[in-house]
């Protein structure tokens, strides 16, 4: 399981349960998986026992939950399980996506130092649209400022030195509702149980 990174602090959150990109077909998901993934589409809960809660809730074993998710991350079909913090709650009110034009000789590495520095919580590569979008490396920045975000991207831009041609600061002006896993056709429990699962 993976936990995205954010800045190191507490907060609240909730568990989110991401599915593979494209979403793989679950027609082949036998009724205990389905039935899991069912009680998971609004998170896990927030409980020292989420997998004893979930197991409770789907008539089995908390064990037997977390070996049936292990299974359906082993196979694609649910791609992680990670902890999804609230930025804005946190007080980190600019969120700035960082883009920029890098050796494509050098990517992989420098993409993998940009991953590791403070403040960075997503890194990814990504296709050129040239002419209009050189653009080939991604990384997400968050800061109670926008002063502080540029100041973090000084710090990506010295790491990717002369490799770097050109980068922008794309900030976020408005948030999306972030889900997890869905089955078609479905939706979660209930409302209730939806906010108590968010945080």
């Amino acid at each position: 399981m993976s936990v995205s990174t954010c800045p190191s602090r507490p907060a609240p959150r909730r568990e989110a349960i991401e599915a593979a990109a494209p979403p793989p077909d679950t027609g082949g998901l036998d009724a205990a998986d389905r039935a899991i993934v069912l009680a998971t589409q609004a998170g896990l809960p927030l409980v020292p026992d989420p997998w004893g809660a979930v197991g409770r809730e789907v008539g089995m074993s908390g064990a037997e939950v977390l070996e049936r998710m292990q299974a359906m991350q082993e196979s694609g079909v649910i791609r992680r399980v990670a902890a999804v913090p609230n930025h804005y709650r946190l007080g980190y009110v600019a969120n700035g996506m960082t883009v920029w034009d890098v050796d494509d000789a050098q990517i992989d590495r420098l993409g993998r130092e940009v991953a590791a520095i403070e403040g960075v919580s997503h890194c990814y590569r990504r296709p050129r649209h040239l002419p209009h979008w050189p653009y080939n490396l991604f990384a997400m920045l968050h800061g109670r400022s926008r002063e502080e975000v540029e100041r973090q991207a000084a710090v990506l831009r010295e790491r990717l030195g002369e490799a770097c041609r050109d980068h922008r600061i794309l900030y976020s002006t408005r948030i999306l509702k972030k889900t997890g896993l869905r089955l078609a056709g479905s939706r979660p429990s209930d409302a209730s149980t939806d906010t108590q699962r968010r945080g």
